[in-house]
């Protein structure tokens, strides 16, 4: 009942799109291909009775002749019945113009006595005047093709849209088996040795997996509620480690004014503890710096550099910071910076977001 409800409203809004532009080609040939020394009323009385020529000649063409013949490579039938329509439309709006059109302008002009140079001689001289089929042809052409490269812009947006739409869905969707299989995997070490904090990490995993399930299917989320799901895992994290990590979170700025894409920074975390912590032998650390400042986030995440020095992009198994780059690229196109710097004992990313002009796909 809902999608029925929703098809409905997308008909409509479809419909009154289609009436604004046609009410929009009237005024606007009214002006620009009105007759001569015609006041604005008679201008619009006129093109009117042009209008359903225009209409069916983009109808045709839109919604007949380019899926019959252009989409499904009929390309000769296409050229063939294409060039034929651009013939002959022009022929109708002749025919309009010397038995409706002509005639009420004429009248017009005639009671300010007024003679008009157009309607002089036969009807068959003046339909075969070539200078005013010509003008007939750029006029239904002209505004036949702007209706269909409006058409053929919409189709690309929304199919561009949607393609972007479903990458962005598939990398978010890798999230989460990545996160829940590292996550386990630190479960399953403490499982082993009893401890008794187990449940106090089901429990955190089970509110992060909420998170991601219930609300992160939106384009964006509240910065303030994306970090303290950030907190959570570090939290988790931090109870394996315990000791053996030194850390450090800091933030300023207010985190409730702003929106953020979902997930962006989590595998940035996560990346940290893997490549920091999880592989270095002995005392390991990590800084986190949390900014934001003239609606810029600025999030800084450096650590303790494995004693098997590996690149952190090149690593096998490292979705997570790749992940991140795309749905950058994505979701925030010219609006971001992602920096990643490597020394000979720590790691390093800077990422920073422009979050006031975010630029949805």
């Amino acid at each position: 009942m809902i999608q029925a409800y929703q098809q409905r409203g997308s008909r409509k809004n479809r419909v009154l799109l289609h009436v604004f532009f046609w009410m929009t080609v009237w005024f606007i040939t009214s002006f620009v291909y009105g007759y001569e020394k015609q006041p604005v009323f008679v201008a619009l009385e006129s093109n009117l009775m042009l209008l359903p020529v225009h209409m069916i000649y983009f109808y045709t063409v839109t919604y007949v002749i380019i899926p019959k013949y252009l989409l499904k490579r009929k390309y000769i039938k296409f050229f063939i019945i294409l060039l034929l329509f651009a013939v002959v439309m022009p022929l109708i709006t002749r025919i309009i113009d010397i038995f409706l059109v002509e005639p009420n302008l004429d009248a017009y002009l005639k009671s300010f006595g007024y003679t008009w140079e157009k309607v002089q001689g036969t009807k068959w001289e003046r339909f075969s005047n070539v200078v005013y089929y010509l003008n007939a042809v750029k006029g239904a052409n002209f505004v036949v093709w702007i209706g269909v490269a409006i058409k053929f812009f919409k189709s690309w947006y929304q199919r561009h849209h949607a393609a972007l739409q479903a990458e962005l869905n598939l990398l978010k969707a890798q999230i989460h088996p990545h996160f829940l299989f590292n996550t386990l995997n630190n479960l399953y070490a403490l499982t082993l040795n009893n401890s008794p904090k187990s449940p106090e990490i089901v429990m955190g995993l089970s509110e992060i997996l909420r998170y991601m399930l219930y609300e992160c299917n939106v384009e964006n989320v509240s910065l303030k509620k994306d970090v303290e799901i950030l907190e959570n895992f570090i939290l988790l994290e931090r109870m394996r480690y315990e000791e053996r990590l030194d850390f450090n979170f800091t933030k300023e700025g207010d985190l409730e004014a702003y929106q953020i894409a979902p997930l962006l920074l989590l595998p940035l975390v996560e990346n940290a503890f893997k490549h920091g912590a999880g592989e270095k032998l002995g005392q390991a650390w990590i800084n986190i710096e949390l900014e934001i400042k003239n609606e810029i986030l600025t999030f800084k995440i450096n650590n303790s550099k494995p004693e098997k020095i590996r690149t952190l992009i090149e690593k096998n198994g490292n979705i997570g910071l790749g992940n991140v780059e795309k749905r950058l690229e994505l979701i925030y196109p010219d609006k971001h910076q992602l920096k990643i710097f490597e020394e000979e004992d720590m790691f390093a990313v800077i990422l920073k977001i422009d979050l006031s002009q975010r630029l949805n796909p």
